[in-house]
């Protein structure tokens, strides 16, 4: 009876001993297939996919360890999978924003990344609901979001399977599998502008609204981005005045006056700008000169360097601009008489380099 006894306790005991050992984490030892996570910012948007990477080893990738088209893997529930488009767990993408891809919409979101190689060099790019599985071996064809079918590249070897993002533009970027021979891109596209200007408008209700340049940076967005001029509009004379944060200075002025040009207001932004001058520094009313002259305003480019130099009649600079203008308007003599005042100031190396070559084009020997 005792030896019954003895005999079911050590039993019990190993057992308990299995179950309880069972229940600890494993050991936190280096993988096969380093793990890793590339990103990349479109706008203010954020991507980024995480991946285990694979090294070929002197083996035949793509129609073998990669076979064509949709495998029973032989494991899991899965009769037909995809490929996970790396080793271990899934492959992850992550969109912060709604994007398009390869034309075709996706929400922002978290998704399993499935590769589907075919043999004439097209894949199909699988974006599952499913990010949180193991490989692809329970897949299941009824979590995909968005499935598009791209052309892969031949590349030269890639010896570690590499996920980058090979293409970046102000609204999209293209990111790209490297492995073995080959290349499989897929863009991504992003509606920059529509998220800014509805991000501004959130914004603006919290903390930089508090900030007279922020009502500014939103207006100037707007204006230079196809924006609605009538809101852009708005937000500059929220920031002139009329607002606790509000502020007339050069810079607002400057940005309403070139709003109203772009609704066709010429004479009340030639106005405004008449009012901006007036508050105006040194390198400001410099611009504003540069800025007229070239959209021929030679009228208004004379006023603003000449006031500069009416400011501070000793500033080189100040004549080599006016002396500029002059030549650009084919007043010969007013140019000659402006550059050499600028060059008798001892200017700059750089202000004395620009008088002399302009000089030297109106056939003047220094």
């Amino acid at each position: 009876m005792k030896n019954i006894k003895f005999t079911l306790g050590i039993a019990v005991f190993t057992t308990l001993f299995m179950v309880s050992t069972s229940s600890y984490a494993q050991l936190t030892l280096p993988r096969g297939s380093q793990k890793a996570t590339v990103s990349q910012t479109v706008g203010i948007s954020d991507i980024s996919i995480t991946y285990s990477r694979p090294s070929v080893k002197g083996r035949e990738i793509w129609g073998k360890l990669v076979p064509y088209g949709m495998n029973n893997l032989g494991f899991g529930t899965a009769k037909e999978s995809p490929w996970r488009a790396g080793a271990n767990e899934n492959t992850v993408i992550k969109f912060s924003n709604d994007v398009s891809i390869e034309g075709k919409s996706l929400k922002a979101g978290t998704y399993g990344l499935h590769l589907v190689p075919f043999e004439n060099g097209d894949v199909t790019v699988i974006f599952s609901s499913n990010s949180t599985a193991w490989g692809s071996f329970f897949y299941k064809p009824e979590e995909d979001v968005l499935k598009v079918t791209v052309k892969s590249n031949e590349i030269s070897n890639a010896e570690l399977l590499t996920f980058d993002f090979i293409d970046v533009t102000a609204n999209s970027t293209t990111a790209a599998l490297k492995w073995s021979t080959k290349e499989i891109p897929f863009k991504i596209e992003v509606a920059v502008n529509e998220l800014v200007l509805e991000n501004i408008k959130n914004e603006l209700q919290n903390s930089p609204g508090f900030s007279n340049q922020s009502w500014r940076q939103a207006a100037n967005y707007t204006l230079n981005n196809g924006g609605d001029l009538d809101e852009a509009l708005n937000w500059i004379n929220k920031s002139i005045s009329g607002q606790f944060y509000s502020q007339r200075n050069y810079n607002n002025l400057l940005t309403k006056s070139r709003i109203l040009a772009k609704m066709n207001k010429q004479k009340e932004s030639l106005e405004l700008l008449d009012k901006a001058s007036s508050l105006a520094n040194k390198r400001q009313l410099n611009a504003m000169g540069y800025q007229m002259l070239t959209q021929k305003q030679y009228d208004l480019a004379l006023k603003f360097f000449k006031m500069n130099i009416k400011n501070d009649p000793t500033d080189p600079n100040s004549f080599d601009s006016l002396g500029e203008a002059y030549k650009t308007m084919g007043d010969k003599k007013n140019a000659i008489k402006n550059l050499k005042k600028a060059l008798s100031l001892k200017p700059s190396a750089a202000v004395k380099a620009n008088s002399e070559k302009l000089l030297q084009e109106l056939g003047v020997k220094i």
